[in-house]
């Protein structure tokens, strides 16, 4: 995983220092208010736009809430990922053979705000898609479609200009990525222009991988902390209860995506057809999670 974003541009105010926030009013920053107040941290839930086709994955996005999600990152399928494990990848081939393309993804947050002004949507993918679509334009879209953050993976913060600073201008927050090889020199200019919260990647390599030592978790939560203010949500390897809770204990979020994206490939058949309700699956497992992450309970102060 790559880092996305740095310098302050145009009046941007930045989140480099404890107690700066850049927004302080989208839907990520009053959700991740309100789990504060509850003393709980967020269970975080990735599933790919369009898998395994637009009606039933718009279903999945639906039923996220309604099971315990707190925040949804949706998928935008594409076709050379860099960085997604076996599981996401295939994922990303069925959405793509369905159909789905980057204006669907859109389409699907925008239906689901038909029924959900409160759960916020950030879209997490590659650059490639959005450069094609037009960057003034891609904005434009995501907003008028409700989406209240990006996670672009692949754009380092040299870049920053390219989509960091007018997603910023726009008012969509963009979470950006720290990993264990982010060192003390480098976090600085990694969360620079970072707002919403900041996406801890718990351990080298790909998506789906084992669980981290959630010692060392804590220790790098704790880290991160000593440069912003902003909320620390960990993500990778956490597929159960009993992980989400302790991953829970010392991050304000946990962020699932392999174990939910696996809940969908578990009722396709071999031709891709449905032999149980994926929604349904999914909705089961994010329930469990739900129950896991409320009751991890965050120290009091940060």
């Amino acid at each position: 995983w790559r880092e996305c974003c740095s310098n302050t541009s145009n009046g941007v105010r930045t989140s480099t220092l404890k107690g700066d926030r850049n927004m302080t009013n989208t839907r990520i920053d009053r959700r991740m208010t309100k789990l504060k107040q509850e003393g709980r941290p967020a269970l975080v839930t990735y599933f790919m736009g369009g898998d395994p086709d637009y009606a039933t994955s718009l279903s999945i996005m639906k039923a996220l809430p309604k099971a315990g999600a707190d925040i949804i990152e949706l998928g935008m399928p594409f076709s050379d990922p860099m960085a997604d494990g076996p599981a996401i990848q295939a994922a990303g081939l069925r959405a793509l053979k369905g159909g789905q393309t980057l204006v669907k993804t859109l389409a699907m947050a925008a239906d689901f705000r038909k029924e959900d002004d409160d759960t916020p949507i950030v879209l997490m993918g590659y650059y490639n898609p959005i450069y094609n679509h037009g960057v003034e334009r891609f904005l434009a879209d995501a907003k008028a479609s409700g989406v209240d953050g990006l996670i672009v993976v692949d754009l380092p913060p040299e870049m920053d200009e390219e989509l960091c600073i007018p997603a910023l201008k726009a008012g969509i927050n963009f979470i950006r990525l720290a990993t264990p090889t982010t060192d003390d020199r480098r976090l600085p200019k990694v969360l620079e222009n970072t707002s919403g919260f900041v996406y801890y990647v718990s351990m080298t390599g790909i998506t789906g991988s084992a669980l981290a030592d959630t010692a060392k978790v804590g220790e790098a939560v704790a880290r991160i902390k000593g440069h912003t203010a902003l909320p620390v949500c960990v993500g990778f390897g956490v597929k159960t209860a009993e992980q989400a809770r302790a991953i829970g204990a010392s991050a304000d979020g946990v962020v699932v995506g392999t174990a939910i994206v696996n809940a969908v490939a578990n009722v396709l058949g071999p031709k891709g057809e449905k032999i149980a309700d994926p929604a349904e699956a999914v909705a089961t497992l994010v329930g469990g999670l739900a129950q896991g992450v409320r009751q991890a309970r965050l120290a009091a102060a940060e």
